[in-house]
Protein backbone atom coordinates (compact mmCIF):
# COMPACT_ATOMS: atom_id res chain seq x y z
CA UNK A 1 0.00 0.00 0.00
CA UNK A 2 1.36 3.40 -1.02
CA UNK A 3 1.41 5.75 1.93
CA UNK A 4 0.86 8.79 -0.29
CA UNK A 5 -2.45 7.37 -1.54
CA UNK A 6 -4.13 7.46 1.86
CA UNK A 7 -2.54 10.26 3.87
CA UNK A 8 -4.31 13.33 2.35
CA UNK A 9 -7.69 12.04 3.53
CA UNK A 10 -6.13 10.96 6.82
CA UNK A 11 -4.56 14.43 7.20
CA UNK A 12 -7.94 16.10 6.75
CA UNK A 13 -9.47 13.76 9.32
CA UNK A 14 -6.56 14.47 11.66
CA UNK A 15 -7.32 18.18 11.38
CA UNK A 16 -10.94 17.53 12.30
CA UNK A 17 -9.86 15.51 15.33
CA UNK A 18 -7.38 18.18 16.38
CA UNK A 19 -10.10 20.82 16.59
CA UNK A 20 -11.85 18.76 19.29
CA UNK A 21 -8.90 18.98 21.65
CA UNK A 22 -10.02 20.21 25.11
CA UNK A 23 -7.35 22.92 25.05
CA UNK A 24 -8.40 24.21 21.61
CA UNK A 25 -12.15 23.86 21.13
CA UNK A 26 -13.40 25.72 24.25
CA UNK A 27 -11.13 28.69 23.45
CA UNK A 28 -12.40 29.29 19.92
CA UNK A 29 -15.58 31.28 20.71
CA UNK A 30 -13.59 33.75 22.82
CA UNK A 31 -10.87 34.08 20.19
CA UNK A 32 -13.31 34.65 17.35
CA UNK A 33 -15.67 36.88 19.34
CA UNK A 34 -12.66 39.09 20.03
CA UNK A 35 -11.59 38.86 16.40
CA UNK A 36 -14.88 39.55 14.65
CA UNK A 37 -15.19 42.76 16.66
CA UNK A 38 -12.08 43.93 14.81
CA UNK A 39 -13.35 43.08 11.33
CA UNK A 40 -15.65 40.58 9.65
CA UNK A 41 -12.79 39.14 7.58
CA UNK A 42 -10.48 38.67 10.55
CA UNK A 43 -11.53 35.02 11.24
CA UNK A 44 -10.69 34.19 7.61
CA UNK A 45 -7.28 35.79 8.03
CA UNK A 46 -6.72 33.81 11.26
CA UNK A 47 -7.39 30.52 9.46
CA UNK A 48 -5.18 31.68 6.56
CA UNK A 49 -2.35 32.44 9.00
CA UNK A 50 -2.82 29.04 10.65
CA UNK A 51 -2.70 27.38 7.23
CA UNK A 52 0.48 29.23 6.28
CA UNK A 53 2.12 28.19 9.54
CA UNK A 54 1.33 24.48 9.17
CA UNK A 55 2.16 24.45 5.44
CA UNK A 56 5.60 25.90 6.16
CA UNK A 57 6.12 23.15 8.75
CA UNK A 58 5.29 20.56 6.10
CA UNK A 59 7.67 22.10 3.57
CA UNK A 60 10.56 22.36 6.04
CA UNK A 61 10.07 18.83 7.35
CA UNK A 62 9.88 17.43 3.82
CA UNK A 63 13.04 19.32 2.85
CA UNK A 64 14.84 17.81 5.84
CA UNK A 65 13.57 14.37 4.85
CA UNK A 66 14.79 14.91 1.29
CA UNK A 67 18.28 15.73 2.56
CA UNK A 68 18.25 12.50 4.58
CA UNK A 69 16.93 10.23 1.82
CA UNK A 70 20.21 8.30 1.72
CA UNK A 71 19.37 7.27 5.27
CA UNK A 72 15.78 6.39 4.37
CA UNK A 73 15.87 3.02 6.15
CA UNK A 74 16.85 4.67 9.43
CA UNK A 75 14.48 7.58 8.85
CA UNK A 76 11.58 5.18 8.25
CA UNK A 77 12.46 3.23 11.39
CA UNK A 78 12.61 6.41 13.46
CA UNK A 79 9.35 7.73 11.98
CA UNK A 80 7.59 4.42 12.66
CA UNK A 81 8.74 4.41 16.28
CA UNK A 82 7.69 8.05 16.73
CA UNK A 83 4.23 7.40 15.31
CA UNK A 84 3.77 4.35 17.54
CA UNK A 85 4.82 6.35 20.62
CA UNK A 86 2.42 9.14 19.74
CA UNK A 87 -0.30 6.54 19.25
CA UNK A 88 0.29 5.40 22.82
CA UNK A 89 0.16 9.01 24.09
CA UNK A 90 -3.32 9.38 22.58
CA UNK A 91 -4.64 6.00 23.73
CA UNK A 92 -3.40 6.32 27.31
CA UNK A 93 -3.82 10.12 27.43
CA UNK A 94 -0.27 10.92 28.46
CA UNK A 95 -0.28 14.65 29.14
CA UNK A 96 3.21 15.40 27.81
CA UNK A 97 2.10 17.97 25.22
CA UNK A 98 -0.69 19.95 26.84
CA UNK A 99 1.38 21.99 29.28
CA UNK A 100 1.23 25.04 27.04
CA UNK A 101 -1.96 24.19 25.19
CA UNK A 102 -4.11 26.70 27.04
CA UNK A 103 -2.32 29.62 25.43
CA UNK A 104 -4.64 31.33 22.99
CA UNK A 105 -2.49 33.97 21.38
CA UNK A 106 -4.80 36.87 22.22
CA UNK A 107 -1.81 39.13 22.69
CA UNK A 108 -2.01 40.11 19.02
CA UNK A 109 -4.33 43.10 19.19
CA UNK A 110 -3.73 44.54 15.71
CA UNK A 111 -6.98 45.22 13.95
CA UNK A 112 -8.10 43.82 10.63
CA UNK A 113 -6.66 41.23 8.31
CA UNK A 114 -2.98 41.71 9.18
CA UNK A 115 -3.63 41.25 12.89
CA UNK A 116 -5.68 38.12 12.19
CA UNK A 117 -2.95 36.75 9.95
CA UNK A 118 -0.34 37.23 12.67
CA UNK A 119 -2.64 35.70 15.27
CA UNK A 120 -3.30 32.66 13.06
CA UNK A 121 0.41 32.12 12.43
CA UNK A 122 1.11 32.38 16.15
CA UNK A 123 -1.64 29.85 16.95
CA UNK A 124 -0.02 27.42 14.53
CA UNK A 125 3.01 27.46 16.82
CA UNK A 126 1.32 27.95 20.20
CA UNK A 127 -1.04 25.00 19.70
CA UNK A 128 1.75 22.55 18.79
CA UNK A 129 1.93 21.21 22.38
CA UNK A 130 -1.82 20.63 22.38
CA UNK A 131 -2.17 18.87 19.02
CA UNK A 132 1.38 17.52 19.13
CA UNK A 133 0.90 13.74 18.73
CA UNK A 134 -1.29 14.00 15.63
CA UNK A 135 0.67 16.82 14.01
CA UNK A 136 4.05 15.22 14.75
CA UNK A 137 2.89 11.92 13.25
CA UNK A 138 1.91 13.64 10.00
CA UNK A 139 5.24 15.47 9.92
CA UNK A 140 7.01 12.14 10.42
CA UNK A 141 5.18 10.77 7.39
CA UNK A 142 6.13 13.71 5.16
CA UNK A 143 9.74 13.50 6.34
CA UNK A 144 9.93 9.91 5.11
CA UNK A 145 8.27 10.90 1.84
CA UNK A 146 10.90 13.63 1.30
CA UNK A 147 8.74 15.48 -1.25
CA UNK A 148 8.56 19.21 -0.52
CA UNK A 149 5.46 19.83 -2.65
CA UNK A 150 3.66 16.80 -1.24
CA UNK A 151 4.64 17.72 2.32
CA UNK A 152 3.34 21.25 1.95
CA UNK A 153 0.13 19.95 0.35
CA UNK A 154 -0.41 17.39 3.10
CA UNK A 155 -0.11 20.01 5.86
CA UNK A 156 -2.35 22.32 3.82
CA UNK A 157 -5.00 19.59 3.81
CA UNK A 158 -4.50 19.14 7.55
CA UNK A 159 -5.06 22.88 7.96
CA UNK A 160 -8.32 22.63 6.02
CA UNK A 161 -9.55 19.95 8.40
CA UNK A 162 -8.67 22.24 11.29
CA UNK A 163 -9.72 25.51 9.69
CA UNK A 164 -13.15 24.75 8.20
CA UNK A 165 -14.74 23.94 11.61
CA UNK A 166 -13.05 27.07 13.00
CA UNK A 167 -14.79 29.21 10.38
CA UNK A 168 -18.13 27.53 11.12
CA UNK A 169 -17.67 28.35 14.80
CA UNK A 170 -16.52 31.90 14.04
CA UNK A 171 -19.52 32.81 11.92
CA UNK A 172 -22.19 30.90 13.84
CA UNK A 173 -24.12 32.86 16.42
CA UNK A 174 -25.60 29.69 17.91
CA UNK A 175 -22.38 28.01 19.06
CA UNK A 176 -21.39 28.98 22.59
CA UNK A 177 -18.46 28.07 24.80
CA UNK A 178 -20.67 25.81 26.91
CA UNK A 179 -21.84 23.88 23.86
CA UNK A 180 -18.28 23.42 22.62
CA UNK A 181 -17.14 22.32 26.08
CA UNK A 182 -19.79 19.60 26.04
CA UNK A 183 -18.70 18.49 22.58
CA UNK A 184 -15.07 18.39 23.74
CA UNK A 185 -15.99 15.68 26.25
CA UNK A 186 -16.11 13.23 23.35
CA UNK A 187 -12.55 14.10 22.42
CA UNK A 188 -11.36 11.17 24.55
CA UNK A 189 -12.98 8.67 22.21
CA UNK A 190 -11.72 10.47 19.11
CA UNK A 191 -8.18 10.57 20.46
CA UNK A 192 -8.21 6.88 21.38
CA UNK A 193 -9.46 6.00 17.91
CA UNK A 194 -6.78 8.18 16.36
CA UNK A 195 -4.19 6.57 18.63
CA UNK A 196 -5.14 3.09 17.43
CA UNK A 197 -4.84 4.25 13.83
CA UNK A 198 -1.41 5.74 14.54
CA UNK A 199 -0.29 2.47 16.11
CA UNK A 200 -1.36 0.55 13.02
CA UNK A 201 0.34 3.06 10.71
CA UNK A 202 3.55 2.94 12.73
CA UNK A 203 3.64 -0.86 12.80
CA UNK A 204 2.90 -0.98 9.07
CA UNK A 205 5.75 1.47 8.39
CA UNK A 206 8.19 -0.60 10.42
CA UNK A 207 7.13 -3.78 8.63
CA UNK A 208 6.94 -2.51 5.05
CA UNK A 209 9.87 -0.09 5.07
CA UNK A 210 12.26 -1.70 7.53
CA UNK A 211 11.64 -5.34 8.44
CA UNK A 212 11.05 -6.60 4.89
CA UNK A 213 14.35 -5.01 3.80
CA UNK A 214 16.47 -6.66 6.48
Amino acid sequence: MDISSVTPLAAFGAGLISIFSPCVLPLLPAIFAYSTSKGSLRPLSIVLGLTISFTIMGILTSALGFLLQQYLLYLSFFAGIVIILFGFTLIFEFDIFNRFGSLSGNRFSEKGILGGLLLGMSLGIIWIPCIGPILASILALVAVEGDVVYGGFLLFVYSLGLGIPMLIIAYSANISSSVLSKIARYDMYLKKGAGIILLLVGVWMLYSNVLVRL
